[in-house]
């Protein structure tokens, strides 16, 4: 269904053609140019390179292409090549689309008399479940089903609890009430007997309100998510038998990245005799967090992952490569955590955006490889395209505890060598050239938070105190919240579970452990289970209205916290496992209990969340929570024992015992000495051989779901969640030739800075909108809408809901909102209703922008969504280059004005008749003819960047290319 390269004597290559000492396998190696060059390629480049040789098919991939990458210290920032990886890495959310169009794309063929057998992947894809998960359920959280917004009562224990007395607690201090106290209100030493209290606590049903045991928390989770999901999960079951070369991944098995590092890497990838790099491209921006692997992999997407799937390379500008260089020795104090932010900081500073990141120097060695892949997790928050760590024998160490064989240890360290892939990061005389070198020292690198609403503004943890004082004073910005100072005192009382406390700034009311990037480093999830284990023991707890959760990566993370016996304490301080997958960092979470939101309200008060994720931005976790810190796992213990951010953990307590006792986070702060014994003693290879057999059997759940037999999917026309899009209709075999764009109507006439979440919105489904009236059509309630996100494979509920961000600026409207005027009839109408009467009277149209259309994040639907809406072109002043991408990947046509010019300059309203003639031999950067109704002549060029570009549109897009190319 794509064009493949045949490895053999045509092969412009295959001179290079070289086996390992076995001589069994065979692969290409670039040292056979004998080109200096070579050598002093970044080893990311060299990864680039060889994929290209590799691929060169004369289409996709040309010899220029190679050249022009071996020449990379002349051809950076200028030459544009293409990049096949060796894989495609999928989350359901963006996924799902992906696997709608292939079978969308089935159907088609078989209309035709194609066999629908024939449609599947070309690049090897791995779809893992993961970002379904809610918490329904935690140790004190109630889901608002079936009460919205509700939230703990006293009247939803068991009957037979008493309600103790229980006098107003001082902060860390254990009472009867509070985590770990007794059902009598007494205190109690033994955490045995408080571990068994706690397992007592009622944690009711969001169906029922009925009392589930506690130690079901993370099962009760995964049965609502497994219910709430089975109509997708059903499908993606039936991709998963339907198609070849794709692999799912059921829910609860794990987060994608964590399972991306632990089951589904290579390092070294081997197919029809050959060897060569693992490398891969996945729908979220952390797929770079494989990069710590020394595997060459960033986020892409939705519908370039679909290219790659279809067999058609990454077309990027070769880009320029940041050497940085690690020196100096880690502060026995600092985790990965901090060395992550600290190096964020640099590199933000620095001006790396949309360039490769390499590490090297001798004090990488010291850094393992979950620190380096925490360290590569990052990356998108430096706006870096890759944070690359080379092989080393660091590397090779961590592969022998994670189920590779010595056989495939030997080939890879062979392979690796061979090519110049493996690097000694003391021999400085390995080191290549690079665009520039940033030094960093790791002996600076402190304790540190970051926020309290931006990754970017980290703040020492000795410093905490004085700045949340001094976000208060600030004006309103990106850290300020300009809290008068007769307010900033206030203190807000509420009842808890018949319990009085009390509500400050700075008070923490979320504290979250999550299933996120983070939590893939051992030492870390160590030092926060060894901190929660001093703490106990030292009579410490978490007061119970704070949002805790502990959702760690995969089964592995639970069971060495288990096996190093920490968990229980962790559970103790209410950090109990609630599930795998996605949650908090996502806004996932439940709603604080009423009395907490209520408190937050009544004095408008900077309560604050705490996580060890890596979004925080205001307003994500909860909408009342307007202060959030990404923090190390272990900190995120301290501060929610603490209960504050104000304060100062060097000369303030974290709490006080039930006997009066003061205790300093140093004096429950574990060694790095007992954490790596630990580390050493129970994160090993027996722990990765478990989980892999836990991943291959799968759920019962799973295992027991039906799904169909057939190889065409059965499309359900009752269906909300799957529904065939119509991309495909009248599909022909021949290809037209461009047809000119005669008096299009403006749909839209917008202004700068239009972002992908202003085209296609991904949050809740306004009841107001065009999508809820289409799902009230369908009988559902608005509890039952759901988000764009878990409908993105319903094309009629993200066709309705292209341009329904309530934050649309319509320069036809004048004020935000998504409308637009219908130009004919002069009526203003929501953005479909208008669609649907141009549609009824064959009306093509066009949209008209200013710079940076389409810019953050990647978003499939932002392009569908309008080539579903009959938008044929879009003229901006500048467009953000993967969006571009998207719209020549739907067939719309990117048309950019000429420099200086513009809508304003240009005078035009908008609400002119816009015609543009198409040539028959269209070519890239083509200038075109825009004629307007009113008379007015305007130049525009084709945003083409090659031939490969002017096939995708003059076939109508990408899809529709690769199913013609099959009949």
């Amino acid at each position: 269904m794509a064009l493949k390269v045949s490895i053999g004597c045509t092969h412009p290559f295959n001179h290079l053609i070289d086996t390992l000492k076995d001589g069994d396998r065979k692969y290409f190696n670039p040292q056979k140019l004998n080109d200096a060059r070579y050598n002093k390629l970044p080893l990311s480049i060299r990864v680039l390179l060889e994929a290209a040789i590799r691929k060169c098919d004369g289409f996709y991939v040309k010899e220029e292409d190679v050249h022009n990458i071996l020449d990379w210290s002349e051809q950076q920032n200028v030459a544009e090549v293409p990049f096949p990886p060796a894989r495609v890495l999928l989350q359901d959310f963006t996924g799902i689309p992906a696997m709608v169009d292939l079978a969308a794309m089935r159907d088609a063929v078989t209309k035709h008399g194609v066999d629908p057998g024939l449609v599947n992947p070309v690049c090897p894809t791995d779809l893992i479940v993961d970002h379904s998960l809610q918490i329904d359920l935690n140790k004190c959280a109630i889901q608002n089903a079936p009460n919205p917004g509700g939230g703990d009562s006293q009247s939803q224990g068991p009957p037979s609890r008493p309600s103790p007395a229980r006098p107003t607690p001082r902060r860390g201090s254990q009472c009867g009430g509070e985590r770990g106290s007794c059902s009598k209100g007494g205190c109690s030493d033994s955490p045995a007997i408080a571990v068994q209290q706690i397992e007592n606590t009622p944690l009711l049903c969001p169906f029922h309100l009925q009392p589930v045991s506690e130690p079901e928390t993370a099962l009760k989770n995964q049965e609502l998510e497994l219910i709430r999901n089975k109509e997708r999960l059903q499908f993606f079951k039936w991709c998963s038998k339907a198609f070849k070369n794709v692999n799912v991944v059921p829910p609860d098995v794990g987060a994608v990245h964590q399972l991306n590092l632990e089951y589904l890497s290579r390092v070294v990838q081997e197919s029809q005799g050959f060897i060569y790099p693992d490398s891969v491209v996945g729908t979220d921006s952390h797929t770079t967090m494989i990069n710590g692997l020394g595997i060459l992999g960033w986020g892409v997407g939705g519908i370039e992952s679909e290219a790659v799937m279809l067999g058609q390379p990454i077309s990027l500008t070769l880009p320029q490569v940041v050497g940085c260089r690690l020196v100096g020795s880690v502060n026995i104090l600092a985790t990965s955590i901090d060395i992550v932010l600290g190096i964020t900081k640099h590199l933000r500073q620095a001006g790396i955006a949309g360039k490769f990141v390499e590490f090297f120097g001798p004090g990488v060695s010291q850094l393992s490889v979950p620190d380096r892949t925490t360290i590569a997790n990052m990356c998108p928050e430096y706006n870096a395209i890759v944070s690359f760590f080379p092989v080393d024998h660091v590397t090779l160490q961590h592969f022998k505890q994670t189920n590779f064989t010595e056989e495939k240890l030997e080939l890879l360290e062979a392979y690796l060598k061979a090519v110049k892939l493996f690097r000694n990061y003391e021999d400085s005389s390995e080191d290549p050239q690079y665009s520039e070198v940033i030094e960093i020292n790791l002996s600076s690198m402190v304790p540190h938070v970051s926020g309290p609403k931006r990754p970017q503004d980290r703040v020492a943890v000795s410093s905490m105190k004085e700045d949340f004082q001094s976000c208060l004073n600030e004006k309103v910005g990106f850290k300020g919240f300009h809290i008068s100072k007769e307010k900033q005192e206030s203190l807000v009382p509420f009842l808890h579970d018949g319990q009085e406390y009390e509500l400050a700034h700075g008070s923490v009311v979320i504290a979250a452990v999550i299933s996120c990037t983070n939590n893939c480093n051992p030492s870390v999830m160590l030092t926060a289970g060894l901190l929660a284990k001093k703490a106990v023991e030292a009579g410490l707890i978490v007061k119970p209205y704070i949002r805790t959760s502990l959702a760690p990566g995969s089964g592995m993370v639970t069971h060495y916290l288990n096996t190093s016996g920490v968990l229980p304490y962790l559970s103790q301080l209410g950090f109990e496992v609630i599930g795998y997958g996605c949650a908090t960092c996502v806004g996932n979470t439940a709603p604080l209990p009423e009395t907490v939101s209520e408190a937050i309200k009544e004095g408008d008060l900077v309560a604050c969340g705490v996580l060890s994720g890596n979004r925080h931005f205001e307003g994500r976790l909860c909408d009342c929570v307007r202060a959030n810190y990404l923090a190390s796992p272990p900190l995120v213990v301290a501060y929610a024992i603490a209960g504050t951010v104000s304060i100062n953990f060097e000369k303030e307590p974290l709490g006080v015992t039930s006997e009066g006792k003061e205790v300093y986070l140093r004096d429950v702060w574990p060694t790095r000495e007992e954490v790596q014994q630990i580390e050493q003693d129970k994160v090993i290879s027996s722990i990765f051989t478990e989980l892999r057999a836990r991943r291959e059997k799968g759920n019962t759940f799973w295992n027991n779901l039906e799904c169909p037999e057939s190889v065409v999917f059965p499309w359900d026309p009752k269906s909300t969640y799957i529904r065939s899009p119509s991309f495909f209709n009248k599909l022909c075999k021949e290809v037209q030739p461009p047809q000119s764009i005669e008096n299009a109507h403006a749909l839209l006439f917008l202004g700068d800075k239009v972002t992908t979440d202003h085209i296609s919105p991904a949050g809740s489904i306004a009841r107001v909108s065009a999508a809820a009236r289409y799902l009230l059509s369908k009988r559902l309630t608005p509890r039952e809408f759901n988000s764009y996100g878990a409908r993105r494979g319903n094309d009629a509920v993200m066709t309705r809901g292209t341009f329904a961000s309530i934050k649309l600026q319509n320069r036809f409207i004048g004020k935000p909102g998504p409308k637009t005027v219908h130009i004919p009839s002069g009526q203003t109408l929501d953005v479909f209703e208008a669609v649907e009467r141009y549609q009824r009277d064959g009306v093509p149209l066009i949209i008209l922008a200013g710079k940076q259309y389409g810019s953050g994040n990647s978003r499939d639907w932002a392009a569908k969504g309008p080539y579903l809406l009959g938008v044929r072109a879009v003229i901006a002043e500048s467009f953000e280059k993967m969006h571009k991408n998207h719209l020549v990947g739907m067939g719309i046509a990117p048309l950019q004005f000429l420099p200086g010019q513009s809508a304003d300059s240009l005078e035009l309203c908008g609400k002119e008749k816009f015609t543009i003639t198409l040539p028959e031999d269209l070519s890239p950067k083509q200038m075109l003819t825009v004629k307007t109704s009113s008379g007015k002549t305007f130049s525009v060029t084709t945003l083409f960047d090659n031939e490969m570009d002017v096939a995708f549109y003059r076939h109508g897009g990408l899809l529709r290319y690769v199913a013609r190319t099959m009949l």
